[in-house]
């Protein structure tokens, strides 16, 4: 294969026996297969690793590979070269990704549980990698002079002792665990073995040289040694210049991530010189790369989607080509597959329960932590593929191997799913809608342009006669992306809560212009006599409503708050920012165990937080009768006490006339409440106004004359009101007139459904008797402070600690 591209079909040459149509070709097969399993997959939560293992091994000899005429026609021996070559690249800019993935200042914090069962989770599998070994030796290694024990042994002590750092941290976040103090230990414990790993690697390849002698193998490790220190030394100051030059919310100079790429391609080269690896050279380079500011996720997303999704499929396919499980013959082979496996699982998963249960982590926890610690994945292939290049492993004991890293990696999901249940004692949760006393509140956003309107909305509704006050637990939802960037936002999400918010969590691609935000909650919580708690969300858009939810029940919520799914246009028009966004909210009201706000945010009290005594605000509250009507009202009520608000209540009234049947007695004494408020009430902030009449018409001309209050708080669907809009979406009929083109005003609306289990079938779930999940340590703390340390109750994201 002399020669790049061909002539055409037209010319009588066939393209595939050129390198750029065949690699094209190659590269569509692969992706076209690869994304087709993780999409079939999807259902089992797996991690895309495993269909990317998987999709290799079928286009291997093992399956469609056993066509011979497949093989050579798609991949022929002479392009292997042009595939492996591309493959390599690829996987040394993932794992320079890899590199900005781990944070060696966090590894240092690492507490002495998680090092312990890191350690632990190491060693044991390590012996019994080497007691395999000569398993191995004895049965399948016919060479043994080809075959050098010393390597061997170090290699299949590595394979058995390896965790998968960012395939975990998928699992975790899949599961909902990430946040929680078990998933913070995994993912703490699997970042030291991660360093272990590539230490033991390292020396592993230094020992399976050519040359066997041990003076070269110690002059490889030493050179080795003196390139990370050069590294740390030397290149680590100029990324700190640069990192200190990028501005968050700026683009990053071209000359930077040109750079920094060009850093990873020479540290490659050198420690291909050396003896260890092109790889080596791209994640130690990841690794020194400054965490802190947005550099590292600014370069990070500049690479991360073509390396990830293009380029590492084939390092996969690469590896499933060498993979053939016909290697696997006879009752000895399918023997130490089973040994393999079984040791696998007993030294991990063994090492990890052992040594948890005697740091006094309880029984069920240590098992679901043993599991979770024994995640194979791309680490672990490219351990076996250095292996089986430097003839250390045979074709058989690859393919073993491998089998192994799929086995292991997936049982890990659905037997996590079936051991940890856990289960705590929780005081009822009972209070469900806004009401008197003290109101927890459940605050979604999407971004920082909902901020100003949340804060300035909470201090609205902050009330001043309970001895409790407002509780707002304010969530950031956060889209968790098959992307790198979003996995180290996810792994770096630290005790305080909010990774996106303080200005070292720029890094990894979280979301670096959100760096004031934590000024603003702090400063809010300090200035008025709000209660403010941060949590962050990350999950896939089609489960992230689980977050709000789960959420809202562990801390007892009596009303989420969503961010409406369109954001307003300069125009005053209303863009979708998708459809997921608006299945989001839909879900949430079909599903919260507690009563819902949609908040559609048209920038209340301007583009920054109002202080408490410069607030004045007035209130709409459009009143046609029925469940969702009345908690408005009740909502709105409450917002009467603020001394800067000023609320009028509209009713509409059919007329005497019509003949129409007269309101509930439940809406009649919700009005009679607000009434008697009026008469208390002498400035004449809270009004009270009834209205004759519900057609159409007369209720649009009566909304119009209200068009200059601040604030629109209605019901989502009122008992009797008309139809404004042909098509209303998640707010109703009232609700989505008030942000139609055909109304024009600058206030923003809140539309309110009251729970009812009735029509959230799925909210029965949340059973007042039923255990919710164990209390992070956070948890403790808030319930404590807030008098109820008998109540302990879990949350999903930790929230922000109130030295924060």
């Amino acid at each position: 294969m002399a020669k790049v591209a061909s002539h055409g079909a037209f010319q009588g040459e066939n393209p595939l026996d050129y390198a750029l149509p065949l690699i094209i070709l190659q590269i569509c097969l692969v992706i076209v297969v690869t994304r087709g399993l993780a999409y079939l997959l999807r259902p089992l939560r797996q991690p895309r690793v495993i269909a990317e293992i998987i999709g290799g091994i079928l286009l291997g000899p093992s399956a469609l590979g056993r066509s011979t005429k497949f093989l050579h026609t798609v991949f022929p021996p002479e392009s292997m070269t042009v595939l492996d070559t591309l493959a390599n690249l690829g996987l040394l800019f993932f794992l320079f990704l890899v590199g900005l993935e781990l944070d060696i200042a966090a590894i240092r914090r690492t507490g002495r549980k998680a090092l312990a069962i890191s350690l632990s989770g190491i060693a044991l599998p390590f012996a019994l990698g080497i007691g395999t070994s000569f398993a191995f030796r004895a049965t399948i290694i016919k060479d043994k002079k080809d075959s050098p024990q010393a390597p061997f042994l170090v290699f299949m002590g590595v394979a058995l002792s390896i965790t998968a750092f960012p395939v975990l941290a998928r699992i975790l976040t899949e599961l909902k665990l990430l946040t929680t103090d078990l998933g913070r230990m995994a993912l703490s414990a699997a970042a030291v073995d991660d360093v272990m790993a590539w230490i033991l690697l390292a020396l592993a390849i230094a020992l399976s040289g050519n040359n066997h002698s041990p003076i070269i193998s110690l002059w490889v490790l030493l050179t080795a040694a003196a390139f990370v220190a050069a590294a740390f030394l030397l290149l680590k100051p100029v990324l700190t210049w640069m990192s200190r030059r990028c501005r968050a919310g700026e683009p990053i100079k071209e000359l930077y991530v040109c750079a920094t790429l060009a850093a990873v391609l020479a540290a490659g080269f050198l420690t291909d010189v050396i003896g260890i690896h092109a790889l080596f050279g791209g994640f130690i380079v990841g690794v020194v790369v400054p965490k802190d500011g947005p550099f590292a996720g600014m370069v990070a997303e500049k690479v991360e989607d073509l390396v990830s999704g293009l380029f590492l499929p084939l390092y996969f396919v690469s590896s499933g080509l060498k993979t053939n499980v016909a290697t696997i013959a006879g009752a000895k082979s399918w023997g130490l597959l089973v040994l393999v496996i079984a040791n696998a699982c007993v030294g991990k998963i063994g090492g990890a329960v052992a040594t948890a249960l005697l740091v006094k982590i309880p029984v069920r926890e240590a098992v679901t932590l043993g599991f979770l610690m024994n995640t194979k994945g791309l680490v672990e292939l490219v351990v076996l593929n250095i292996g089986r290049e430097r003839k250390v492993l045979n074709d058989e004991a690859f393919a073993i191997m491998v089998l192994m890293a799929l086995f292991t990696t997936f049982i890990t999901t659905p037997i996590v799913m079936a051991v940890y249940k856990p289960a705590r004692p929780s005081a009822p949760y009972k209070r469900r809608t806004v009401g008197g006393g003290e109101l927890r509140v459940l605050a979604c956003f999407h971004s920082s342009r909902n901020i100003p309107t949340l804060l300035n909305l909470v201090e609205a509704s902050r009330g001043t006669g309970h001895r409790r006050g407002l509780t707002i637990y304010a969530m950031h939802l956060v889209e968790l992306s098959e992307r790198s960037s979003a996995i180290t936002m996810v792994q770096r999400a630290r005790r305080n809560g909010v990774p996106f918010f303080n200005s070292s969590g720029g890094g990894g691609g979280g979301d670096s212009g959100q760096a004031p935000l934590v000024v603003a909650f702090e400063a809010f919580q300090q200035l008025s006599a709000v209660r403010v708690r941060a949590m962050t969300a990350i999950s896939d858009l089609d489960t992230i409503h689980r977050d709000v939810v789960d959420s809202a029940a562990g801390k007892r919520a009596a009303i989420i708050v969503m961010p409406y799914h369109k954001e307003l246009q300069h125009d005053g028009t209303f863009q979708s920012l998708g459809s997921p966004y608006h299945a989001i909210n839909k879900r949430v009201l079909r599903e919260a165990p507690c009563s819902v706000a949609i908040l559609v945010d048209r920038g209340l009290g301007g583009a920054a937080q109002v202080a408490a005594p410069n607030v004045s605000f007035s209130v709409a509250v459009l009143f046609f009768g029925g469940p969702d009507d009345r908690e408005a009202l009740a909502y709105a009520t409450r917002m009467a006490e603020h001394p800067g608000v000023a609320v009028t209540l509209a009713r509409f009234q059919p007329p005497p006339e019509s003949g129409e049947e007269v309101a509930d007695a439940d809406d009649e004494a919700a009005v009679e409440a607000f009434k008697a408020k009026v008469g208390l009430v002498k400035d004449g902030s809270v009004r009270f106004e009834e209205t004759e009449g519900r057609s159409k018409e007369e209720v649009v001309e009566a909304i119009m004359s209200m068009a200059k209050v601040n604030v629109f708080v209605v019901g989502r669907m009122p008992a009797a009101a008309p139809a404004l809009v042909a098509n209303a979406d998640e707010l109703g009929p009232v609700g989505s007139y008030l942000v139609s083109p055909e109304f024009r005003t600058s206030a923003s609306v809140l539309v309110i459904k009251r729970y009812d289990p009735a029509t959230n079938p799925k909210s029965k779930r949340f059973d007042p008797k039923a255990g919710p999940p164990p209390a992070t340590e956070e948890d403790v703390l808030d319930e404590a402070e807030m008098g109820r340390s008998n109540t302990v109750v879990p949350v999903l994201s930790p929230p922000m600690s109130d030295t924060a």
